[in-house]
């Protein structure tokens, strides 16, 4: 049976998948006139999945690709005219998430061989 897919998150949730605080979500949403989430009737952000996705080209092209502000908006913008929006956004997503499984892949390796301590446990939250 298929797992159904969620299709609207919190700010909080953005943040844990993108791993980005919310005070970055919120600027960029006034530097990136697509971001721009909808508000429940609590006033709360709601991003859709589609939103997700183009946080996480845009972290791609700031953190990785080293882009500007201005110089991800005029790439996001090509994305658009050329149609590969949607498939430059999600393999944004897969060159992220491959770069974060190699680095915890290294960190484990590192671990292992006695290079650095391992990671304390955090405690329990009551």
């Amino acid at each position: 049976m298929a797992r159904p897919v969620q299709e609207f998150f919190s700010i909080g949730e953005v943040c844990a998948l993108t791993d980005l605080k919310p005070h970055v979500l919120r600027y960029w949403e006034s530097q990136f006139r697509f971001l721009n989430p909808a508000k429940n009737r609590s006033g709360n952000r709601v991003y859709k999945s589609r939103e997700v996705e183009l946080i996480m080209l845009v972290k791609h092209l700031l953190y990785t690709e080293k882009f500007t502000i201005e110089g991800a908006r005029q790439r996001i913008e090509h994305y658009r005219r050329t149609g590969e929006l949607r498939s430059a956004a999600r393999s944004a997503i897969e060159r992220e998430t491959l770069r974060e499984l190699r680095e915890s892949v290294e960190e484990v390796i590192m671990i292992l061989d006695g290079k650095v301590p391992p990671p304390r446990p955090e405690p329990p939250t009551e």
